[in-house]
């Protein structure tokens, strides 16, 4: 759904009770307090006649008349209330909001601790469950750390990492062009333009060693794109290179991850090879498929995956 669709559909679930609540009121005096032009809430109106319950009968319609220049409205009783934020929406939402508030660098922050305050004043009980939850964004990453990559982002100035490769264990010495800053799954990345690779890079911002504001120009070159969003696990040749036998139930992961190599087994099964950022990850991954997934190499990620499984089993006994 484009912006401008869900702002008009959120539009019209407010303008909805709004208008049952003042029937007559003045098309000119309606769109002003929508802010939007007299034809823009005639398209809406529009809108309204193919809108209402299952059944596709007349009385299932929301039925809209101004053509006198006043607005009526009938058969709109499903939707005659404002909406209301249940209690485990304004939780998330609150604790969204106060997670958010703790990011360093943020600029619209009295704007944020507006909307805190008005929320939490209405959640009521909610609010006092959402201040017993906290989300941990810094997962090993110091504030001056953020504070630095955000500032060079913001001013467009190169920066020189100390990084972290643990498939090597050698920490690289990069020259990097900030592009953003920004969170996925609990962790912080930078993505940039790699002066090293000369490509662009995502670097997990946990195994920065030190990070240097540089006095150069940190502009990208031209058309360059950052990694998706969503390809949290786009491989990078730093990655560690396992490989893993799938059985028929979980050949779902070649499909899911970006792999290197597959290779059919006897039995429906799948030989695979990937590559992984984290040396955590894959082992964890294979203990969630429950004996779907054999680890074959590195030897470390083997003895990872065993060493795991044991410390299973031993918290039952």
């Amino acid at each position: 759904m484009s912006v401008g669709a869900t702002a008009r559909l959120s539009r019209l679930l407010t303008m909805v009770p709004w208008l049952l609540q003042r029937q007559g009121v003045p098309l000119a005096e309606a769109a002003a307090h929508f802010e939007i032009s007299q034809a823009e809430l005639v398209k809406d109106l529009e809108l309204l006649f193919v809108c209402g319950t299952p059944g596709h009968l007349p009385d299932d319609l929301i039925d809209a008349d101004w053509e006198s220049g006043r607005v009526y409205l009938r058969n709109a009783d499903a939707i005659s209330r404002p909406l209301r934020l249940g209690i485990d929406e304004a939780v998330a939402l609150l604790v969204g909001l106060r997670t958010l508030a703790d990011v360093p660098g943020l600029h619209d922050r009295d704007a944020l601790e507006s909307a805190l305050t008005k929320l939490s004043t209405a959640a009521g009980d909610a609010a006092s469950a959402a201040a017993a939850v906290t989300v941990d964004l810094s997962r090993g990453v110091s504030e001056t750390t953020l504070g630095t990559l955000r500032d060079a982002v913001r001013r467009r100035r190169r920066v020189h990492l100390r990084y972290l490769v643990p498939s090597r264990d050698e920490t690289t010495e990069r020259d990097v062009d900030p592009i953003r800053v920004m969170t996925l799954d609990g962790r912080w990345y930078l993505d940039g333009w790699c002066h090293r690779a000369e490509s662009a890079r995502r670097f997990r911002l946990d195994r920065v060693v030190s990070v240097d504001l540089l006095d150069a120009d940190g502009t990208p070159p031209a058309g360059v794109v950052p990694p998706d969003l969503d390809e949290l696990f786009s491989p990078s040749p730093d990655d560690l290179m396992v490989t893993v036998d799938l059985a028929p139930q979980a050949r779902w992961v070649a499909e899911y991850y970006p792999v290197e190599q597959t290779v059919e087994l006897a039995g429906g099964g799948l030989r695979v090879r990937l590559r992984t950022a984290s040396p955590d990850w894959l082992p964890r991954l294979a203990l969630q498929l429950g004996g779907g997934m054999r680890v074959i190499s590195p030897p470390e990620v083997v003895g990872r995956v065993a060493e795991l499984a044991d410390a299973a089993l031993a918290a039952y006994s």
